[in-house]
């Protein structure tokens, strides 16, 4: 069984915790991963695009000219595609790129990315971040203290208001309540930061 260490805010050790091995100890599966992340990014899509057809673009009621005798081709309406102005084919229309996929598959991916943090050494748990009241300056010193550099996602309780909103302004940190957790927040960031309490919470659900 995997271990990690725990730290606290100052970035000192202060014990270990033990990682469960069907979260944290499988053997990444790449395209349920690839699955869970297209399929969330592909509901962030509102899907409002629309285009006119021919029969939806103003104007063009009347025939341009007569079908015979003038020597050129024949035309219905000057909305027709081929014509400046005219109606779109095949173009889009409002619709849902919702995807489906299975609860049993949305589980694998996160263990799967769970695992791969662990694998590349980019997990971290924190015993607990501690803040009395918000502070974006605490907040940046523990970074720094715990040496996290570039993008890290935080994985922080639901009700843990004073972290939010001591991270929520800076734009290299990602914070995910445990209650939201997914496999793209997991993966979307260099490191992944989890509490004691997320930590027990996420074992809970994905085990």
């Amino acid at each position: 069984m995997a271990t990690i260490d725990i730290k606290d805010a100052k970035g000192e050790k202060t014990g270990t915790a033990e990682l469960n091995p069907s979260v944290f100890g499988i053997e990444p599966n790449v395209p349920v991963m690839h699955l869970a992340v297209r399929a969330q990014r592909a509901s962030w899509r509102q899907g409002t695009h629309d285009t006119k057809t021919r029969g939806e673009v103003r104007g063009g009621g009347k025939k341009p000219w007569r079908q015979k005798g003038t020597g050129r081709a024949r035309q219905g309406t000057i909305r027709a595609p081929q014509w400046a102005g005219g109606g779109t084919v095949f173009g889009p229309h409002p619709r849902s790129y919702e995807m489906k996929v299975n609860k049993k598959e949305i589980k694998l991916a996160m263990r799967s990315a769970l695992s791969a943090k662990l694998a590349d050494n980019q997990l971290m748990v924190v015993a607990d971040w501690n803040f009395e009241k918000p502070c974006t300056k605490d907040a940046v010193a523990a970074l720094k203290a715990l040496g996290i550099e570039g993008r890290a996602t935080l994985v922080i309780g639901n009700e843990d208001i004073n972290t939010y909103k001591s991270f929520r302004n800076i734009p290299t940190v990602t914070i995910v309540p445990v209650c939201m957790i997914n496999t793209y927040d997991f993966l979307d960031n260099k490191t992944l930061v989890l509490t004691e309490s997320t930590l027990a919470r996420i074992e809970e659900v994905l085990a």
